[in-house]
């Protein structure tokens, strides 16, 4: 009994122990007790957000939804959860809201100038996930990157490019330059090839060298078909725009080099010259005034 009560004392020591006030902030006494709650709100609220992400993931999942809203909506739902923790947490510490705007407007001035790119970037991020102008799993090109969309955070973008290369793109960027996505519209992408021969070449039977080339190809879409355009008359050939679709968006340099092989072939075996740019050089003998 004595044993008992001797360990009943100590935790009731312990609990008042932990309850006393270390320092007092905005009229808040702040204690031990309050920093550990603290503590474990923050790391609750990160833990909770994870399941309840993964968990809003796997049911948009069975409902069919688009891969790149399913990524938005489980980051939005990480991010408001745990915001939610950390506000609690800092409720608990003695942090109100209207301490924290005051707090906040006496840093605005450092975050304005030592934190510039990086709130710059956090907003960007927001931006892109409420508008999804890119989501993952998006082919584009911004300035001289191109790649594929591995993820997309808050402050920055992971790029793979088709060297198997993670490139790191501040979200900033995204939004400031100009960006390609391939992907937008949809899964196909129309490719353009172009060809050049010799003017004693038949227009219509180079037409059909090519649309046929491009439909042996696995990869070409039947429909729409592809089409061979007669551009322009060049400097020393017929000009031809082949213009075919294909769903290899990542691919489809390689499935154009192989249709090129394919037309160099085609055109070889119908004795159609391929020409090459030719210069006629003129000399002329300088006159002698003797």
């Amino acid at each position: 009994m004595e044993y008992g009560g001797d360990l009943s004392d100590k935790l009731n020591e312990l609990w008042l122990l932990l309850q006393r006030p270390l320092f007092t902030l905005d009229k808040a006494k702040v204690s031990s007790l309050s920093i550990i709650f603290s503590i474990f709100a923050v790391w609750f609220a990160w833990k909770i957000s994870i399941v309840l992400g993964r968990l809003a993931s796997k049911w948009l999942s069975g409902k069919n939804v688009d891969s790149g809203v399913r990524d938005s909506i489980e980051k939005f739902i990480r991010y408001s959860v745990f915001l939610v923790g950390l506000m609690m947490a800092l409720d608990n510490m003695g942090f109100s809201i209207s301490s924290l705007a005051a707090v906040g407007a006496v840093l605005m001035v450092g975050i304005g100038f030592g934190l510039q790119n990086l709130t710059q970037n956090f907003i960007s991020g927001i931006i892109l996930l409420i508008e999804r102008p890119i989501k993952v799993g998006d082919i584009i090109r911004v300035g001289s990157t191109s790649g594929r969309i591995v993820d997309i955070r808050v402050r920055s973008t992971i790029v793979q490019t088709r060297d198997d290369i993670t490139i790191i793109v501040p979200n900033s960027k995204l939004i400031s330059e100009e960006v390609i996505n391939d992907s937008y519209s949809g899964k196909t992408i129309r490719q353009h090839l172009r060809v050049g021969v010799s003017y004693s070449s038949n227009i219509e039977n180079v037409q059909r060298i090519l649309c046929e080339a491009a439909l042996r190809h696995s990869k070409v879409l039947k429909d729409p078909p592809p089409v061979a355009i007669f551009q322009d008359f060049g400097e020393s050939s017929l000009d031809f725009d082949l213009r075919f679709f294909s769903s290899e968006i990542w691919t489809i340099d390689v499935v154009t080099g192989e249709i090129r092989s394919a037309i160099l072939s085609e055109l070889r075996k119908a004795n159609i010259e391929i020409p090459f740019p030719q210069r006629d050089i003129h000399l002329k003998q300088p006159v002698n005034s003797d």
